[in-house]
C-alpha cells in the first residue's frame, strides 16, 4: 500500500529530498567508508601495539624491580658476610695464627707503695712505671690503652712526689709518640668533659675513645690492658692513675713480641671500640669478634722457653662473642686446675653485690674457695687489701671461711691483709 504525503508541498519536498542527498552518493559512501575503514584500522593497529608494548613496557619494569631487589639483596648479603662472617684469625696487619709469633718472653712489673721496702733476701721485679715506659720507648706504629681511670698528669705536680713525676713522665712520653705520627688509641668509659688529661690528650691528636658502660650494665670498665705494635702487651691490674705509681699495691705482666696473644687481646680493644658512644650492644657480633682460645681451646706459648697455655677471658657476659671466656669461668677454671695451691691477691673480698641500694649475695667464687678447701684439700692463701674503703663484712666473711678449716685435717687457709699506704 502506497502513501503519499498530499498534505506535504511537493515542490518543497523534492527540494528538501535533493538538499538532503549527496550528488554521488555512490562515490560518497565508498569514499567515507574507505576513509572510516583507513581511519580505524590504523588506529586499531596503533592500539594493538601500544597495548603490546604496553605489557612489554611492564614486564620488563617488573623484571628491573626484581633484578634491583636481588642486587640489593647481595649487597645486603655481601655486607653481612663480610661484617659477621669474616675470616676468623686474620689481623688487619696481616698476621694470622699461622705466621704470629708464639715464642714470647714475659716479666713480671709491680708497684710498691711509697715508704714500703722489702728485705734484702725479697724477691724484686722490673717497676711498673719502668715498664710502662719500655713499651712506649719500644713503640713503632700503634698503641692501644684500656684503662678506667686516667689521672696521670697534673700541672702543678711537685718534684718531690715520685709518682707524679712519672705520671707526668708518660703523659708527655704518649705525646710524644703521637708527634712522631705513632696511632694512639685510648679506651675507658670515663667522660672526656671529666677528665683533663683525656682533653689535653686529644687536643694532641690522641684518638679517644668513650665506653658508655652505664647504658649496657650497672658496673664500670675494669679492664687495663696495653697493646703495642700488634707485637707487645701489658696486662695487669693498674689503671693509668698516679695512685697506681704511688700508694696502691699493683702487679701486672708484659709480655713481648707474642703477637699469637694479640690476636685475641686486640679482639676484645675492637670490641670495645665497636661500642665507642653506642647506647646499645648488637643482637649479634661480628665473627672478627668471637674468642680465638678458651679453655678447651688455649693457646700454646713458649714464655721464656717454658711451654703453657693462655687464653683471655672479659666480662660482663655481654660482653662475650662466641667462644669467649668469662672471668668467673676463667676463675673457675684455674681454681679446678690447682693440684697444691691456690694464692689469691684482691683488694676487696666481699662476696655481695651492691646496686640500686639493694644487696644481695653473690657466692660463686667464695663457694668454689670453700670446695676447694674442703672437697679437693687445696691449699689457699689469701692477700686482701685493706684501706678506707674496706667493708666491715669483708672480716666476717673471712672468718667464716677460717672457720671451716677448724678440726678438718688437711684444710688450709691462711688471710693477711695488707695496708693501702695513705688509703687508709
Amino acid at each position: 500500500m502506497e502513501m503519499k504525503a498530499d498534505w506535504l508541498p511537493q515542490e518543497g519536498f523534492e527540494q528538501m529530498k535533493l538538499k538532503s542527498r549527496p550528488k554521488d552518493s555512490a562515490q560518497t559512501i565508498t569514499r567515507v567508508g574507505v576513509n572510516f575503514y583507513s581511519t580505524v584500522k590504523p588506529q586499531d593497529y596503533s592500539a594493538s601495539v601500544w597495548l603490546r608494548r604496553k605489557d612489554k613496557l611492564e614486564h620488563s619494569q617488573q623484571k628491573c624491580i626484581v633484578i634491583f631487589a636481588l642486587v640489593c639483596c647481595f649487597a645486603v648479603l655481601v655486607a653481612l658476610i663480610f661484617s659477621a662472617v669474616d675470616i676468623v684469625g686474620e689481623d688487619e696487619d696481616g698476621i694470622s695464627e699461622d705466621n704470629c709469633q708464639n715464642k714470647c718472653r714475659v716479666t713480671l712489673v709491680e708497684n710498691i707503695p711509697d715508704g714500703l721496702t722489702y728485705s734484702e733476701n725479697a724477691t724484686s721485679h722490673l717497676s711498673l712505671f719502668q715498664g710502662w715506659m719500655n713499651l712506649l720507648n719500644m713503640a713503632e706504629k700503634s698503641v692501644d690503652i684500656v684503662s678506667s681511670s686516667w689521672d696521670l698528669c697534673s700541672d702543678n705536680f711537685t718534684q718531690s712526689n715520685l709518682s707524679e713525676r712519672q705520671g707526668k713522665y708518660l703523659c708527655e712520653k704518649l705525646k710524644e709518640l703521637k708527634s712522631r705520627n705513632i696511632e694512639i688509641k685510648l679506651m675507658s668509659d670515663v667522660q672526656l668533659n671529666t677528665s683533663e688529661v683525656l682533653q689535653d690528650m686529644k687536643k694532641n691528636g690522641v684518638e679517644v675513645q668513650y665506653l658508655n658502660m652505664t647504658a649496657y650494665t650497672e658496673g664500670r670498665l675494669h679492664a687495663s690492658f696495653w697493646i703495642v705494635d700488634r707485637k707487645h702487651i701489658y696486662i695487669g691490674s693498674a689503671s693509668l692513675d698516679k695512685q697506681s705509681l704511688g700508694q696502691m699495691k699493683e702487679l701486672g705482666l708484659i709480655l713481648y713480641n707474642c703477637s699469637c696473644l694479640v690476636l685475641d687481646l686486640q679482639r676484645i680493644f675492637a670490641l670495645y671500640s665497636s661500642l665507642k658512644y653506642k647506647d646499645n650492644v648488637p643482637q649479634s657480633w661480628s665473627r672478627r669478634l668471637y674468642g680465638l682460645f678458651g679453655k678447651e681451646t688455649a693457646l700454646k706459648l713458649q714464655l721464656n722457653e717454658t711451654e703453657v697455655k693462655v687464653f683471655v677471658s672479659n666480662s660482663p657476659k655481654l660482653f662475650c662473642p662466641t667462644d669467649r671466656v668469662m672471668d668467673v669461668d676463667a676463675i673457675y677454671s684455674v681454681i679446678d686446675d690447682a693440684k697444691r695451691f691456690v694464692y689469691i691477691a684482691v683488694m676487696d673480698y666481699l662476696p655481695l653485690v651492691v646496686s640500686n641500694n639493694t644487696t644481695r649475695y653473690w657466692p660463686d667464687i667464695d663457694g668454689k674457695i670453700r670446695e676447694a678447701l674442703v672437697l679437693r684439700k687445696i691449699k689457699v692463701r689469701l692477700l686482701i687489701s685493706c684501706w678506707k674503703g674496706t667493708h666491715p663484712l669483708t672480716f666476717n666473711f673471712v672468718s667464716s671461711l677460717k672457720a671451716i678449716c677448724i678440726e678438718l685435717p688437711s684444710c688450709s687457709l691462711e688471710a693477711a691483709f695488707y695496708e693501702q699506704g695513705n688509703k687508709m
